[in-house]
């Protein structure tokens, strides 16, 4: 029997058009699927590849609604998007994956917290308030991070209170306060549940960051760890996903502290930085998993074909303007490497613009290149 994502008028829509999309879009390709992009940006990364380019606000209810109104799935590739207008879309029958409800969980990192106290997941002590004033009374918690309930993104939204002279830094809006937790390694696992329930997860991955911008620099697959810690942290991205009933791409983000806990930061419902490595490393990608998923297929093999590592190209600091890819032939010529630019036009100081994967049978050897290609491919401004 023929698949109904194979009828002529089968239509696919994606709320945001940045590079997760575009690498949606590359994975669709294979399966012939037809997708349809909204995004604000008319020259965002997705628009010159999907079949068809809305230029539309994603947090408007219009024009998010219309959008849906004729698509038979709608999906996400960014959680800040008008859950109202997709809660109105699943009631009149469209298919909205992730589901809209926890979308909107999601968007809070205070009702994220509660989801995890509630159903028994690891996660860092922490307290909800309103204001900054109401850091006055929360002395004794010290030191925490305090993270805005709603709209941080990419490092943003996010301030460590290591005493009360960072009070000055805080946030006034509501807000999380987590206490502060010194963790070895940022671990994360990606794990996918289709329609069915039946549930994969691709191999634990270590992150590090870059502290200056709070954006991930580096990944390493697989993560540095015991074999125990890997079980672990696979056992909670199950649990969760299990939990939420999710239809989609999960990414859970996690921390490993020095006495060998397993805590979960935040999670993102949606494909992730911390799985474009899986587009060459493993023999199914995070995107065609997501794809997958949302379409009620079976779910692909995530086993790894070879350790990787990827860096995250960033803009340079002090560069703003049309963007100019310096040392693009030499990381060429470098052994397992496989460069993906996102088709940005502007750069601006830490912007994502693009990644590298680097594939190789030996870890620190893959290690060793990738150091290379962030000391020899730059993101800059041209003259």
């Amino acid at each position: 029997m023929m698949n109904q994502f194979y009828s002529n008028n089968f239509k696919i829509g994606i709320l945001g058009g940045g590079q997760l999309g575009r690498m949606f879009i590359q994975e669709a390709i294979n399966f012939d699927v037809e997708i349809h992009i909204l995004d604000s940006d008319s020259d965002s990364p997705s628009s010159k590849i999907s079949h068809f380019f809305q230029v539309g606000n994603i947090l408007d209810f219009d024009a998010v609604y219309a959008f849906g109104r004729d698509k038979d799935i709608v999906t996400i590739e960014i959680e800040n998007v008008n859950v109202d207008a997709l809660e109105k879309l699943e009631s009149e029958g469209v298919k909205v994956y992730p589901q809209p409800h926890l979308i909107k969980m999601v968007q809070d990192k205070g009702l994220q917290k509660e989801f995890y106290k509630k159903n028994n997941i690891p996660t860092a002590d922490f307290r909800l308030i309103q204001s900054a004033e109401e850091l006055k009374t929360n002395i004794d918690f010290l030191p925490f991070v305090q993270k805005l309930r709603r709209g941080g993104y990419d490092g943003k939204g996010v301030q460590a209170m290591m005493s009360v002279s960072d009070y000055k830094k805080s946030f006034d809006a509501p807000s999380v306060l987590e206490k502060f937790v010194d963790f070895e390694k940022e671990l994360s696992v990606i794990v996918s549940r289709n329609f069915s329930g039946e549930i994969k997860s691709f191999p634990l991955v270590e992150l590090e960051f870059n502290t200056e911008a709070n954006l991930v620099e580096f990944l390493f697959a697989p993560a540095d760890v015991s074999i125990e810690i890997e079980k672990k942290a696979q056992k909670i991205a199950h649990t969760i996903i299990q939990k939420m009933e999710l239809v989609g791409l999960l990414a859970v983000e996690l921390f490993l502290t020095k006495d060998g806990q397993i805590l979960v930061n935040e999670i993102a419902p949606r494909p992730h930085n911390s799985g474009h490595q899986t587009i060459e490393a493993n023999y199914t990608s995070q995107y065609e998993q997501h794809l997958r998923a949302i379409l009620n297929l079976p779910l692909g093999s995530t086993e790894s074909i070879l350790p990787s590592v990827m860096v995250n190209l960033l803009g340079e600091k002090n560069h703003s303007g049309v963007v100019n890819y310096i040392g693009l032939e030499e990381t060429l010529a470098m052994p397992g490497v496989y460069p993906h630019i996102y088709g940005k036009k502007q750069t601006k100081p830490f912007r994502k613009m693009g990644h590298v994967t680097i594939l190789n049978p030996s870890l620190d050897e893959a290690k060793k290149i990738a150091q290379k290609i962030k000391s020899t491919l730059k993101v800059v401004s041209a003259e």
